[in-house]
């Protein structure tokens, strides 16, 4: 076995590498781009973990905006996604997707499910600037490091239950501000949650932005919505 690959697996299972800092020994052991750990699913919060670089974070920021991309097909899966070309060959499952990474350097991307027995946890995305394939000891490499992450993601997920601020306030990739943006939009419209995490999706991804920008904007009152008749409009 590689050596940067048995780093990374000592990596994952040592308690003192900090959660932010598990993108970089996944990168040395598959070092073709970026790479980002995140949690989501039916058990854990939307949240980027760790990332690379700022395009790793941007990726994992807009599969979490839209609820659509490799991420997400890997989780639901439960199996590697393998996107070679994401221009020449885009994914039809994922229009948004495309459209959004579009003036990113990405070219091809690349997911490996994180799971713990029968807990969907998660993904590894990992991102390359040009067009490339993963061979098959690197996709075997890479599913077993994500599955190695499984127990560190878990673990993680039930010490947000238990202290959720704490851990939130050290995470730099946190949503939580979307989520009190959201309760924000409830107050100043009364709509459903669902309707308000909509509406910072659409506007969003009207402006070309991340939802969490919008979310702060929205918490400082930059920006605020009313209803005017039966039309919901933007105050600045």
């Amino acid at each position: 076995m590689d050596d940067a690959v048995k780093r990374a697996f000592r990596a994952i299972r040592s308690l003192d590498v900090p959660d932010d800092e598990l993108s970089e020994p996944f990168r040395r052991a598959i070092p073709i781009g970026g790479v980002s750990v995140s949690s989501f699913g039916v058990i854990g919060t939307n949240e980027t973990i760790s990332a690379s670089d700022d395009t790793a974070s941007r990726v994992d920021e807009i599969q979490f905006d839209l609820t659509e991309g490799p991420c997400w097909t890997a989780l639901r899966q439960r199996a590697p996604v393998l996107e070679g070309d994401i221009v020449q060959r885009p994914n039809t499952a994922w229009p948004a997707f495309n459209d959004a990474v579009r003036d990113e350097a990405v070219r091809a991307v690349f997911a490996f499910p994180i799971v713990f027995g029968p807990f969907p946890l998660g993904a590894v995305d990992v991102y390359a600037p040009d067009p490339t394939d993963l061979d098959h000891e690197q996709v075997e490499i890479a599913s077993a490091l994500a599955t190695a992450m499984g127990r560190r993601v878990l673990r993680r997920v039930v010490r947000t239950v238990e202290d959720e601020d704490a851990i939130v306030d050290r995470n730099p990739f946190s949503r939580r501000v979307v989520h009190q943006a959201t309760g924000v939009v409830l107050a100043q419209l009364d709509i459903t949650p669902d309707d308000a995490t909509l509406l910072i999706q659409g506007h969003a991804f009207a402006r070309k932005t991340s939802m969490r920008q919008v979310a702060e904007e929205i918490i400082s009152g930059a920006v605020r919505f009313e209803r005017h008749g039966g039309l919901i409009e933007e105050v600045r």
